[in-house]
């Protein structure tokens, strides 16, 4: 349903979202945390800094923050420059996107389930997400486990 690169983008912010510090994380910490390429994940978080969703410093204390309040910031805007709005939409059995005047034998169905997994994408916050894992540790994921260690100081 969402490319790799969405997938790594949505857990990277996650990943900066859990952080119980300010302070910028390097990309080589945020890759080791979540244990994807270093270069791949870096050229992810530079866009998602293009599109206001990260903050970036540069230098030795540099790395990535969140630019936008956790509150404030859907998985939506975070998937969006990776997937187009329709990657869900996508026919379940034909590659090509859904066409409602020549619907598959599973059109029907499936869009009602892809809508509602859209709806999900644009209605959830990475706050939400990030007060369901304190809710429920057991279903935090390694990668944010990691990731709430003590500030820096």
């Amino acid at each position: 349903m969402l490319s790799q690169t969405s997938e790594y983008a949505l857990r990277a912010v996650l990943h900066l979202g859990a952080q119980e510090s300010d302070e910028p994380v390097r990309v080589g910490d945020i890759a080791d945390a979540l244990g994807v390429p270093q270069n791949y994940l870096s050229k992810v978080l530079h866009v998602l800094a293009r599109e206001g969703i990260l903050d970036s410093l540069r230098g030795p204390a540099g790395g990535f923050t969140l630019g936008v309040p956790p509150d404030e910031l859907t998985l939506k805007q975070i998937i969006r420059p990776f997937d187009p709005d329709d990657v869900v939409m996508q026919c379940l059995l034909r590659r090509q996107p859904c066409d409602p005047d020549n619907p598959c034998i599973a059109h029907h169905e499936w869009k009602r389930i892809a809508e509602q997994v859209r709806d999900f994408f644009e209605e959830t916050t990475v706050a939400e997400l990030l007060a369901e894992a304190e809710r429920h540790p057991d279903r935090l994921p390694a990668d944010l486990i990691s990731a709430k260690r003590p500030a820096r100081r």
